[in-house]
C-alpha cells in the first residue's frame, strides 16, 4: 500500500460535520452586511508581490516572513494573498470603482500567512472582510463598528467581547509620535527583548502591541499617541466616541492598540474576548485614507474591518453557541424490488421538481428494509418514502414518518407532492 498523502501543515479539512457551522455564521455575515447596504465583490487569491509591499509594509511580519511568495513562469514575483483590503483597494481602482464614489463593499475567502499553527491561527486561514470607500467623516466608522456589534448580537457573543478603541492621528503626528516613541525605547534598550529591539526602529508602534509581561512597565510610561494627535483627528476621534454611546456601544480607549499593518491612520479598533487564550481578538480594522492614493489612485478616505472564521466558528463551539447540526435529508426514498429501484430515482426527480426547497436522499445500493430504514434513520430525515413492486403497479407509495408517531399510509404518486408539503 502507498504512503497517504495528507494536507500541508496548518491548512485544514473542513468536514461534513464542521460545515453546517460554517454555512451558519457565513449566512448570518452576508444577512447583515446586505442589511447595512454592502455589495459582495471576489478578488483573486494570487496577486503582484508588490501590491502587499506597498499596501502592508515592507518592514511588518507579514511581508518580511510570513507570505507565501513565488516566482511564475513569466519571472514575476507573485503571492497568496495575506489579507483583503490591499486585494478589495487593487480591484476598486483597477475598475474604477471609488474615486468620487461612494462604495460599500465586503468580501470573504482564503488568505494565506506562513505562521506557527496553533489553535485559532492557521496558515491558510479564511476571512471575512468589509471596506467602506469614498467617505471621510466619523459617521461611517461608526456604522462599520455598529455593524460589527449587529453581528455579535445575531450571533449570541455579546457578551463575550469587548470593544477598544484608538486613534493613530495622521500621518504626519503618527511620525512625530514614532520619533518620541523610538527616543523613549532607546533609553530603555538594554530591557527589551530580542523581538522589540527587531521593531524599535523598523516599526516601532508595534513594540506596544508587545505581549511579553515584563515589557509591561516599559510600555505603561511610554510616550502617549494621544498627546501627540492633530486636531483633526482629535475631533475626529471625539465624535466617533459620541456617536457610539449615542447607539448604546460600550468601548474602552486602548492607547497601546496600533495595529500590525502600516496603511491604518486615525480610528483602529478591535473586538477582544478571554475566551480563546492568546488568540483573543475576534474582529479588527479601522480607517486608511492614505493607501487608495498609495496603490495608484486618486485619494479616497476609506474605513474597514476584516475577522477570521475559524476563529470565530472556535469561539462559538467553545461557547456552545450553535445550532444542532441540522438534517443531512428532509425525505428518504426506499425501494424494494428490482423493478421499484429502477422506478425510484425517477420518482425522486419528478419529486424534487414539485418540492423544489425539500432535500431528498434515494438509497442507492439495495439491501433489504430494515437496512434501508436504518440508513433513512442515520439521514435525519422526518419522512420515509417507500417503494415496492406491488405499489408501483398500483401507482401508489408507502409514507413513514421517522420522527413522529404516526401510522404509516399509502398514496398515489400523483398525489404525493401535495401530502408532502401539507406535512411539511
Amino acid at each position: 500500500m502507498s504512503k497517504q498523502i495528507q494536507a500541508i501543515r496548518g491548512m485544514n479539512d473542513c468536514l461534513p460535520t464542521d460545515t453546517p457551522a460554517w454555512q451558519h455564521v457565513e449566512q448570518i455575515l452576508r444577512q447583515t452586511a446586505a442589511s447595512y447596504g454592502y455589495s459582495e465583490i471576489r478578488f483573486p487569491i494570487v496577486e503582484m508581490t508588490e501590491l502587499f509591499k506597498r499596501s502592508i509594509g515592507e518592514v511588518t511580519d507579514i511581508v518580511e516572513k510570513e507570505m507565501y511568495t513565488f516566482t511564475d513562469r513569466n519571472g514575476d514575483s507573485l503571492t497568496l494573498r495575506p489579507e483583503g483590503t490591499a486585494c478589495c483597494v487593487r480591484a476598486g481602482n483597477e475598475h474604477g470603482l471609488l474615486y468620487n464614489q461612494e462604495q460599500r463593499l465586503w468580501y470573504t475567502g482564503p488568505m494565506f500567512r506562513h505562521e506557527r499553527p496553533q489553535k485559532g491561527r492557521y496558515r491558510q486561514f479564511h476571512q471575512f472582510g468589509l471596506e467602506a470607500f469614498g467617505i471621510g467623516t466619523p459617521d461611517i466608522d461608526a456604522e462599520v463598528i455598529m455593524l460589527t456589534a449587529r453581528l455579535w448580537q445575531q450571533l449570541g457573543l455579546t457578551p463575550y467581547v469587548k470593544l477598544e478603541l484608538n486613534s493613530l492621528g495622521s500621518t504626519e503626528a503618527r511620525a512625530a509620535y514614532r520619533d518620541a516613541l523610538v527616543s523613549y525605547l532607546e533609553q530603555h534598550k538594554g530591557m527589551l527583548d530580542e523581538d522589540s529591539l527587531r521593531r524599535m526602529h523598523s516599526n516601532p508602534l508595534r513594540v506596544l502591541d508587545s505581549k511579553n509581561p515584563a515589557l509591561t512597565e516599559i510600555l505603561a510610561n511610554a510616550p502617549k499617541l494621544a498627546d501627540y494627535l492633530d486636531e483633526d483627528s482629535a475631533t475626529h476621534f471625539a465624535r466617533l466616541q459620541q456617536l457610539l454611546t449615542l447607539a448604546g456601544i460600550e468601548f474602552s480607549v486602548n492607547p497601546r492598540l496600533v495595529r500590525g499593518l502600516d496603511y491604518y491612520n486615525k480610528t483602529v479598533f478591535e473586538w477582544v474576548t478571554t475566551e480563546l487564550g492568546s488568540q483573543g481578538t475576534v474582529c479588527a480594522g479601522g480607517r486608511y485614507d492614505g493607501l487608495v492614493e498609495q496603490l495608484g489612485g486618486k485619494a479616497t478616505p476609506a474605513v474597514g474591518f476584516a475577522l477570521g472564521l475559524e476563529r470565530l466558528v472556535l469561539l462559538l463551539q467553545s461557547l456552545q453557541l450553535l445550532p444542532e447540526l441540522p438534517a443531512i435529508a428532509d425525505i428518504y426514498l426506499m425501494a424494494l424490488g428490482e423493478q421499484a429501484e429502477l422506478a425510484a430515482l425517477s420518482v425522486a426527480e419528478r419529486l424534487r421538481a414539485d418540492l423544489p426547497s425539500a432535500r431528498i436522499m434515494v438509497h442507492c445500493g439495495g439491501g433489504n428494509l430494515k437496512k434501508q430504514i436504518k440508513r433513512a434513520d442515520k439521514s435525519g430525515a422526518a419522512i420515509g418514502l417507500i417503494v415496492g413492486e406491488d405499489e408501483l403497479a398500483r401507482g401508489e407509495i408507502t409514507v413513514k414518518w421517522l420522527r413522529e408517531d404516526k401510522p404509516q399510509q399509502t398514496i398515489l404518486l400523483t398525489e404525493l407532492a401535495k401530502t408532502l408539503a401539507f406535512s411539511a
